[in-house]
């Protein structure tokens, strides 16, 4: 099976310090990350090659966590992302471990996070592997 990707592309009103910090540290990603009805707690960032994100995914909302005890999920979940490759203020690749999908397989998920000046704006791009 071809292994398929997706990219997505955002400019944003931001320096390219705001963003990338964004992406790499406790409270950047702890501002952001998750969907709606969940929030996320960053245990350890050890930003290198090799180094590693662990955070848990919880549930905050009592319509999310009403849903996740009803379909026999935890309203918590650890997770894990190993840093790849880093250049500061421009790449960001990692692979997360996608294991927490109810009847599916572990397996990693590969993204790249590419920033650069666009003018007075910084333009994301965001590729990953597209999930089950």
């Amino acid at each position: 099976m071809k292994n398929e990707r997706i990219t997505i592309e955002r400019t944003f009103d931001a320096t390219l310090r705001e963003v990338w910090e964004l992406w790499t540290t406790k409270d950047g990603i702890e501002s952001w990350w998750g969907p709606p009805g969940f929030h996320v707690e960053v245990h350890a960032i050890d930003l290198r090659p090799g180094g590693l994100l662990l955070y848990a995914m919880v549930a905050d909302s009592p319509e999310t966590i009403a849903f996740m005890k009803r379909e026999g999920m935890p309203t918590s979940t650890e997770a894990r992302i190993t840093y790849r490759d880093i250049v500061p203020l421009k790449r960001l690749a990692y692979s997360h471990l996608a294991d927490f999908i109810p009847g599916v397989a572990a397996y990693d998920v590969e993204t790249v996070v590419t920033l650069e000046q666009a003018g007075a704006k910084v333009k994301m791009t965001l590729t990953f592997d597209r999930m089950h």
